[in-house]
C-alpha cells in the first residue's frame, strides 16, 4: 500500500504567495461584476422601469372606484384590440412599452456638483488670503499667492464634510519657505488650525520635495471601549487605540452590541524590549491613574503587581488582596519596604541569571514571572520624606529602571505636569516609553515625548486622551480604553461589572491585612514571603559586577 504524503507545511514564502492569489482571484472577481453590471445596464434599467409601470398600474387600480372599474377595463380591453388589429400595431406597442419602462428606469441620482458651491467657494478664499503674508515674498515676479489672486492655484485638492467644512486640503507652496524650521511650520499650522475650526484634530503633513501641505481633519477618537481582555501575546500591553493609519496592527473588540477591528499602540516589554519602561504625563483629571489601571488589569494575566498610590486617593483599591498583587501602597512607610524589596528582587533576579547563564542553564522559573512596579505621583512622597528623616522611594527605583530590562521587571511611573520637576534623573533617563494624557500645551508635548505631535489637540478631551510615543518611533494619537474605579459611585454597572470581570479572585480577605501605616515591618515581611525566591542570601557587590550586559 502506498504512503500518503504529509502535508506541506506553508512557509512564510508560500503563505505569502497565497496571500497573493486570493488578492488577485478577489480583484479578478470583482473587475467580473463590474463589466456585467456594465453589459447588463439595459436590461437592469428596462427591469426598473416595467416594475415602476406596474406598481403605478396596481396603485391606478385600486385607487379606482368599483363601480368605474368595469367601464375602465372595457376601455382597456378596446385598446388592445385595436393595436392588435393595426399594421405592426403590437410590434409599435412593444417598442413604446420598452421606452416607457426605460425612460421611467433611468437612473435619477442627480449629479454630483462640480467644484465648490458659494459658501465653500468664499471658505477657500479666505484661507487664501490669510496665507498670503507668509507664502508671498516682494521679490517673487511670479507670485502664487497675492491679496485679490485666484485660490484654486494655491490648492491641488480640496474636500468638504458633510457640515461644509473642509475635510480634506492640499496646498502648495512656494520652495522658498522656510519648510524645514519648526517656527514657520508652527505658525502654518495654527493659522490653518484657526480657519478651518478649532473644534477638530487635523493631521498636517509636509512634503518638501514637492513644495506640498496636506492637511486632513481627523474624526476623534472612540473614547466609549470598554476595558476588556485584548487579544495579546505575554509581553504585549495595549496602552489605548490609535488612528488607522498610524498603524499595521487591528485588534478585535467588543464595541457596543456588536464586534470590530480597531487599531491599538501595543507596548511591548520583556528581555527584549528597547523601551522597557513608561512614563505618563498628564494634569489632574486626564486619567493617568486609568492607564495605571488598565496596564495593571493586563499584567496580572502573566505576572506580579506592586503598586505604590503617592496620590492616596484609593483609585487601586479594587486590586488589593488579588491574586498576583503583591501590595496596594498608599503610605510613605510601605512606599520605602516595597521598593526596598523590588530592588533587591530585582539583584537577586540578576545573580540567578548570571549563574545560571554561566552554567549553561535556562533561567530559573521564578525569574522569567515578569515584575511589574507601578508607581502614581512619587512626587507626593519626594516631599514628605525629608521632613521624615527618610529618603526619597525614587532612590530605590535606579536598580530596576537600570537592570529591570535584563531581570523582567518592569517600572511604569505616572506623574502630573506640576510636580515633572521632581522627578529623578532616573527616571527620566530610562523611561524611553512615554504617554501625554489631556489637554497638554505643544511645548509640554514635545518636552515629555521628544518629538512634536504631527496633529493638533483641540481645548477639551475626555479622560484617557492624548499621545504616546515608544522610544524613538513615530508620535501616536492616544485613547486608553475605559477603566473606571469599579468603587467610584460615579462608575456607571456596565463600566464597573466590566473591570470587575477582568480582576483576578482575592487571594487573602482584605480585612486581615496589616495597613502600611501601622505595621510597616509587617507589610515588608509579607511582600517578601509573597516570593518565596527573594529569601535567598544577599547579593554581593562582585556578582552583580559580574552580571553581562
Amino acid at each position: 500500500m502506498a504512503r500518503r504524503p504529509l502535508p506541506r507545511v506553508l512557509s512564510k514564502d508560500s503563505a505569502q504567495i497565497a496571500r497573493t492569489q486570493i488578492a488577485r482571484s478577489r480583484e479578478l472577481a470583482r473587475t467580473a461584476a463590474d463589466s456585467a453590471t456594465d453589459v447588463l445596464q439595459p436590461l437592469i434599467t428596462v427591469s426598473r422601469g416595467l416594475r415602476l409601470l406596474a406598481s403605478a398600474s396596481r396603485r391606478r387600480w385600486a385607487d379606482t372606484p368599483k363601480d368605474k372599474r368595469g367601464p375602465l377595463l372595457f376601455f382597456v380591453a378596446s385598446l388592445v384590440l385595436a393595436v392588435a388589429l393595426m399594421p405592426y400595431g403590437p410590434l409599435l406597442a412593444v417598442i413604446a412599452v420598452m421606452a416607457a419602462a426605460a425612460w421611467h428606469g433611468r437612473d435619477r441620482t442627480p449629479a454630483a456638483p462640480e467644484g465648490p458651491d458659494e459658501s465653500q467657494a468664499q471658505r477657500l478664499q479666505a484661507l487664501y488670503e490669510a496665507l498670503v503674508p507668509y507664502f508671498s515674498s516682494s521679490g517673487d515676479p511670479a507670485p502664487m499667492y497675492a491679496h485679490g489672486g485666484e485660490w484654486d492655484k494655491a490648492y491641488a485638492a480640496h474636500e468638504f464634510d458633510d457640515a461644509g467644512r473642509i475635510g480634506r486640503l492640499v496646498i502648495r507652496y512656494p520652495a522658498y519657505f522656510p519648510d524645514g524650521e519648526p517656527a514657520a511650520r508652527a505658525r502654518i499650522e495654527q493659522l490653518l488650525t484657526a480657519k478651518a475650526g478649532r473644534s477638530r484634530e487635523y493631521h498636517f503633513a509636509w512634503e518638501e520635495a514637492g513644495n506640498q501641505l496636506t492637511v486632513t481633519a481627523l474624526p476623534p477618537l472612540p473614547a466609549d471601549i470598554p476595558a476588556q481582555r485584548f487579544v495579546t501575546a505575554p509581553g504585549e500591553t495595549v496602552l489605548g487605540f490609535t488612528d488607522p493609519s498610524e498603524v499595521q496592527r487591528t485588534l478585535p473588540l467588543s464595541y457596543g452590541e456588536e464586534r470590530v477591528d480597531v487599531p491599538p499602540v501595543v507596548w511591548r516589554t520583556g528581555i527584549r524590549s528597547t523601551e522597557p519602561h513608561l512614563l505618563a504625563m498628564g494634569h489632574p483629571g486626564s486619567g493617568t491613574s486609568t492607564l495605571l489601571r488598565s496596564v495593571a488589569i493586563q499584567a496580572l494575566q502573566y505576572g506580579d503587581v506592586l503598586i505604590v498610590d503617592g496620590g492616596g486617593t484609593g483609585e487601586y483599591a479594587c486590586l488589593t488582596g488579588r491574586s498576583g498583587v503583591l501590595a496596594v501602597e498608599c503610605a510613605l512607610a510601605g512606599a520605602l519596604a516595597s521598593l526596598e524589596w523590588a530592588a533587591r528582587e530585582t539583584e537577586r533576579r540578576l545573580i540567578a541569571i548570571n549563574l545560571a547563564r554561566q552554567a549553561g542553564d535556562p533561567p530559573p522559573p521564578d525569574t522569567r514571572r515578569p515584575l511589574w512596579i507601578l508607581l502614581d505621583r512619587p512626587s507626593v512622597f519626594a516631599h514628605l520624606a525629608p521632613a521624615d528623616g527618610r529618603k526619597d522611594p525614587q532612590v530605590l527605583l535606579q536598580v530596576p529602571l537600570r537592570h529591570g530590562r535584563a531581570a523582567n521587571v518592569t517600572v511604569v511611573v505616572a506623574e502630573q505636569f506640576d510636580s515633572a520637576e521632581s522627578l529623578t534623573d532616573a527616571v527620566r533617563q530610562h523611561t524611553r516609553a512615554r504617554v501625554v494624557l489631556g489637554s497638554a500645551a505643544p511645548e509640554q508635548v514635545e518636552a515629555v515625548l521628544g518629538a512634536p505631535p504631527h496633529t493638533t489637540s483641540t481645548t477639551q478631551v475626555p479622560p484617557g486622551r492624548g499621545y504616546a510615543r515608544l522610544g524613538s518611533g513615530p508620535v501616536h494619537r492616544l485613547q486608553v480604553p475605559r477603566t473606571p474605579d469599579p468603587y467610584d459611585d460615579a462608575t456607571s454597572d456596565a463600566d464597573r461589572q466590566a473591570v470587575l470581570e477582568l480582576l483576578p479572585p482575592r487571594a487573602t480577605a482584605v480585612e486581615d491585612e496589616p495597613t502600611a501605616l501601622s505595621k510597616p515591618a509587617e507589610v515588608s515581611k509579607q511582600a517578601e514571603v509573597s516570593q518565596p525566591a527573594a529569601k535567598k542570601a544577599p547579593v554581593p557587590a562582585e556578582a552583580l559586577a559580574a552580571e553581562p550586559s
